[in-house]
């Protein structure tokens, strides 16, 4: 089987990673070469691990938010014919490749495979990591995905029940959780760490989605209570809110917090911050697809504050009846999060004794190596499909 992978960036993400370890996963049977849209550290990062990539530059609407793409009907017209000259182009190169199928990885990439896929007749695969809803996307994008997922794409995977959710109607639709690669699992207890100067710890980049702002205010709380406790903000600015990471900055200082809050920018990988820290938390106002750190907080053994919304939930809620594997706590509510990260710096074995379970249920339920069987067999059916249309057309042609 041969696979045709397209993202529109070249950046490192958490999709992109993502797509990384799972590449890593496949069978050698399959093959795989991924177009990127825009030169980036993915580049390297693939061919570090031995894929074949080919940079193909769309120009610099690749770089424009969702909301300059399509936050109007009239935005989102003038972004399609933009785009529909970068979409020929790949028809071609998609002609000469002969792929089995065409697999999209971002939402960019998931509209541009709509026409390229077509007129190269190749079968397409959209990858969907962002849930399709207005709290998300402009409302003019949402419309025209869920649309377009009910009839263009061969097959959907989403990465959650929560994506899934907000896809309705669409073509043979799949939930696939993003995996954890074997490297990244801690075997061994974790050290305990000195409780008077705990580090309270939040991963992911700068971005009013991911709830910086919410952190910082419930750190001032927070530090009443444990006056030794330090936090952390790992990660960096993206598409375009230098501005929101100017207002924590600012709010930081408000709450007379610079001794306490340190930024520390980009890491390449997590588990040197995570194993550093007594708590992880994941405080995002708004519900999230997924939520990857939460697993890599899970699988180092750490324990997971997390808002009550989106993938958190899922990956954080019992199967069984038992307490959540982390502790759930009110989207945007800094106060609850206060409460919650207090609650748990005062009971650090409690707070150990539930990481230890959510390590021993994320090891057996977000394997890197159980999604890509879950995705091969996705990309198996649509390929079937896609060779028995063919030889009908042939038969047909023949009797012409």
């Amino acid at each position: 089987m041969r696979v045709v992978i397209l993202d529109h960036t070249g950046a490192l993400g958490g999709a992109e990673l993502a797509l990384v370890r799972l590449l890593g996963a496949l069978d050698p049977e399959i093959e795989t070469r991924t177009i990127l849209m825009s030169a980036g550290p993915l580049v390297d990062e693939l061919r570090s691990h031995g894929h074949i990539v080919d940079v193909v530059p769309a120009g610099s609407w690749t770089g424009a938010t969702r909301h300059e793409l399509g936050g109007s009907r009239l935005s989102a017209a003038f972004s399609a014919l933009a785009v529909l000259p970068y979409s020929f182009r790949l028809a071609r190169t998609l002609r000469r490749m002969k792929p089995d199928l065409l697999c999209t990885a971002s939402l960019k990439a998931d509209l541009i495979g709509v026409v390229s896929a077509r007129l190269a007749g190749v079968p397409l695969v959209w990858h969907v990591h962002d849930r399709i809803a207005d709290d998300y996307l402009p409302k003019p994008l949402v419309g025209a995905v869920r649309r377009l997922a009910r009839w263009i794409p061969a097959a959907v995977v989403a990465n959650s029940l929560a994506t899934a959710a907000t896809l309705p109607g669409a073509r043979n639709l799949a939930v696939v959780a993003p995996g954890f690669a074997p490297e990244q699992v801690r075997h061994g207890q974790r050290e305990p760490g000195d409780d008077g100067h705990p580090v309270v710890g939040l991963i992911g980049r700068i971005s009013p989605t991911k709830g910086q702002m919410e952190f910082v205010r419930a750190a001032a709380i927070v530090r009443q209570a444990h006056p030794g406790a330090t936090f952390r903000i790992v990660g960096e600015v993206a598409f375009a809110e230098a501005e929101y990471e100017a207002a924590v900055r600012a709010k930081v200082e408000e709450l007379g917090l610079t001794d306490a809050v340190r930024f520390t920018g980009r890491v390449d990988t997590p588990d040197a911050e995570l194993d550093a820290m007594a708590l992880c938390v994941h405080a995002s106002p708004v519900p999230e697809p997924f939520g990857q750190v939460i697993v890599e907080a899970m699988i180092r053994r750490v324990p997971v504050i997390a808002t009550r919304a989106g993938g958190a939930t899922e990956i954080l809620e019992p199967v069984t009846g038992e307490e959540p594997l982390g502790r759930l706590v009110e989207p945007g509510d800094h106060e609850d999060l206060a409460r919650a990260i207090i609650d748990l710096l005062d009971d650090p074995v409690g707070a150990a004794a539930r990481a230890e379970r959510a390590w021993e249920s994320a090891t057996v339920r977000f394997p890197i190596e159980r999604s890509a069987r879950q995705v091969t067999a996705v990309w198996s059916s649509v390929a079937r499909a896609g060779a028995d249309r063919s030889a009908r057309r042939f038969r047909w042609a023949r009797r012409r």
